[in-house]
C-alpha cells in the first residue's frame, strides 16, 4: 500500500480492525480505488476468534488464510454443559463435525495472527491506500463522503464504509441511530497452557451468570472467555495467576487438567443491540458499527466477514452495472443483504443469553426440553450446526 493517496476513491474505510481490514481488502480486490483509513497499530490484546468455515473460506479467497493457517486450531467437537445446579439442569449436547460431513467446524485464532495476515495481504494490492491517520471527521455530501483525517489530510471518496466500532462516528455522520443495551455481565478473557490435550474439543460450561468456553489453541492451549456479574469480574482480575489458573481449573472441572494462566488478561462490559439502518447517505456499515452481540456461539467476527463479504458483492455488482456505489439505491442492495442474517443472529443470541439467566423454572423448562431435543435427535441436531456455521439461505460462500 502507498501512502500519498490521489482526490477521489471509490471507497474509503474508517477504521482498521479485523472487519474493517478484511473489507478493505475484499473491496479492493473488486478493481476499486480503496483508501483505508486507520493507523498501524499493534493488536492490543490477545483476544482469540472461533473462525467459523464459512469465515475461513472467505479469507482463502482474499489469499489470507494461508498466512495464519499455522498458528490456528481447528475445532472439530463443541460440548454444551448445564453447570447451573439448578433444580431443572439441561443434559449436555455434544456437536461433531464429522456429522454433517465436514473435517473440523471452523478454526481458532489469536485476533493479531489474523491482523498480521490481513496487513500482510493488504499491502500487496496496489489500488489499496493506505492512510495511517486517524479520521477526525467524516462529511456525507450529495456525490460523495468527505474524510478529515487528524493531522489534516481530506479524503474524498463515492462511498464511505463504517468500521469504526461500536461508538462509530461514520454512523453517527450519517445520521444512523444505535440501540444497545447493556447487559449485566462482563467477559474476562485469557489464555491457558494445560496438562492434558484438547484434543479439539471446545467446552461451554453454561454458569447462571453465563457461559465460560474453553476453546482449543495450537499445541495444549486454550482460550477462555468466561462471562461473569460485574463484581465477579472484578475479583478474577484482581485475582493472581496462580489464584487464577486454580480458579479456572476447578470453573472447567479438571478436564484439562492443571492449567496455567498466560500474561495478559482483559474485561469487557457486554451489551447487545445495533443500528436502526445499516445504509445512509453514502455511507455503509460493517463489524461492531453494525451490529454488538455478547461472545456466545462465535457470531462477533463471523458476522463482521460476512458483512465485508456481501459488501464487496455490492461493489463488484455496482461497478460492473456502471452504477455509483455509493447511490441510495446501491447501498440499499447491501441492507438488504445484511439485515435478516445480523437480525436473526443477534436474536438467537439474546434468547439463548436470556433464557440461561433466567430462574424461573418454566423458562428452564423450555430450555433443558430445547436442549434435549437437540441432543436426541438427530436431524434436529444436525440442522443446528449447519445453522450456527452460517445462514443456509445465503447465496454466497458463507
Amino acid at each position: 500500500m502507498t501512502d500519498t493517496p490521489a482526490s477521489l476513491y471509490d471507497v474509503a474505510i474508517v477504521g482498521g480492525g479485523p472487519a474493517g481490514l478484511a473489507a478493505a481488502v475484499a473491496v479492493a480486490e473488486t478493481g476499486a480505488r480503496t483508501a483505508l483509513v486507520a493507523r498501524r497499530l499493534p493488536y492490543a490484546d490477545n483476544r482469540t476468534t472461533a473462525l467459523l468455515g464459512g469465515s475461513v473460506d472467505f479469507l482463502q479467497s482474499l489469499d489470507v488464510w494461508h498466512r495464519c493457517a499455522d498458528k490456528a486450531a481447528a475445532l472439530t467437537t463443541m460440548r454444551l454443559v448445564d453447570d447451573t445446579n439448578r433444580l431443572i439442569r439441561a443434559p449436555e449436547v455434544k456437536f461433531v463435525s464429522e456429522e454433517i460431513g465436514l473435517d473440523t467446524f471452523g478454526y481458532n485464532i489469536e485476533n493479531r495472527e489474523l491482523m498480521i495476515a490481513l496487513e500482510a495481504r493488504a499491502a500487496e494490492l496496489s489500488n489499496l491506500v493506505r492512510i495511517d491517520d486517524e479520521a477526525a471527521s467524516v462529511n456525507p455530501g450529495e456525490m460523495e463522503v468527505t474524510i478529515l483525517t487528524a493531522q489534516g489530510e481530506t479524503i474524498a471518496a463515492r462511498l464511505a464504509v463504517g468500521a469504526d466500532g461500536r461508538q462509530s462516528m461514520s454512523r453517527d455522520a450519517a445520521g444512523i441511530t444505535a440501540e444497545r443495551r447493556p447487559l449485566d455481565q462482563v467477559a474476562v478473557t485469557f489464555n491457558v497452557s494445560h496438562s492434558r490435550p484438547h484434543r479439539n474439543v471446545s467446552t461451554e460450561f453454561h454458569t447462571p451468570a453465563g457461559p465460560c468456553v474453553f476453546v482449543p489453541l495450537p499445541g495444549d492451549r486454550s482460550s477462555i472467555v468466561w462471562i461473569n456479574k460485574p463484581a465477579d469480574a472484578e475479583r478474577l482480575m484482581a485475582l493472581s495467576d496462580d489464584d487464577l489458573s486454580a480458579a479456572i481449573e476447578k470453573q472447567s472441572h479438571y478436564i484439562l487438567g492443571r492449567m496455567t494462566v498466560e500474561p495478559g488478561r482483559y474485561r469487557f462490559p457486554l451489551g447487545i443491540g445495533g443500528p436502526r439502518e445499516l445504509a445512509k447517505n453514502r455511507v455503509v456499515l460493517v463489524g461492531d458499527a453494525a451490529h454488538v452481540v455478547p461472545p456466545i456461539g462465535a457470531q462477533g467476527l463471523n458476522l463482521g466477514l460476512r458483512d465485508a463479504s456481501d459488501l464487496a458483492d455490492m461493489v463488484r455488482d455496482a461497478g460492473t452495472a456502471g452504477q455509483d456505489i455509493g447511490a441510495p439505491d446501491v447501498i440499499a442492495r447491501y441492507t438488504r443483504m445484511r439485515r435478516s442474517d445480523i437480525a436473526s443472529r443477534t436474536f438467537a443470541i439474546d434468547m439463548a443469553n436470556r433464557s440461561l439467566l433466567n430462574d424461573l423454572l418454566p423458562v428452564q423448562i423450555i430450555r433443558a426440553a430445547g436442549m434435549h431435543a437437540m441432543g436426541a435427535i438427530g436431524p434436529l441436531r444436525r440442522l443446528a450446526m449447519r445453522e450456527g456455521l452460517s445462514p443456509s439461505w445465503r447465496k454466497s460462500a458463507f
